[in-house]
């Protein structure tokens, strides 16, 4: 066998992982979206720096427990059971900032930096948590 060949077994669960990953991403992005009473890609195309900050830091708040679901999965259903969780946890973390921040989407969507950045922060941290609970 070739050092090709060896380096390359594992390529299809890495597509599988990374296609599903991805996906989750998007569906993540969507529904966030759609909860949030501002339009994030509205107010990005007008350069409104809050709502990019908010929505960044949502997207990578998701991505740390969804890396540390395939890490610590032992399946591709496993691991799509812990990014839908992860993906409940972070939506209701926007849900609890809202109560510490009144009115956040007008906040977002008027580029009040700190509320976005406060967003941001807080889905990060509590992302962060999430992916170091989610081990074997």
């Amino acid at each position: 066998m070739s050092h090709w060949t060896l380096s390359l077994v594992g390529l299809p669960a890495f597509l599988m992982y990374f296609g599903v990953a991805i996906g989750l991403l998007l569906l993540f992005a969507l529904i966030y979206t759609q909860i949030t009473s501002h339009d994030e890609f509205a107010l990005i195309r007008e350069g409104k720096s809050a709502a990019a900050v908010a929505l960044g830091g949502s997207l990578i708040a998701f991505v740390l427990p969804l890396c540390s679901a395939i890490i610590h999965s032992v399946s591709l259903t496993d691991f799509v059971i812990w990014a839908g969780i992860a993906l409940v946890i972070q939506l209701a973390t926007f849900f609890a900032v809202r109560v510490f921040v009144p009115n956040l989407s007008q906040r977002i969507a008027h580029n009040e930096m700190a509320s976005g950045l406060f967003v941001a922060l807080a889905s990060v941290a509590v992302g962060a948590i999430n992916a170091a609970c989610m081990t074997p």
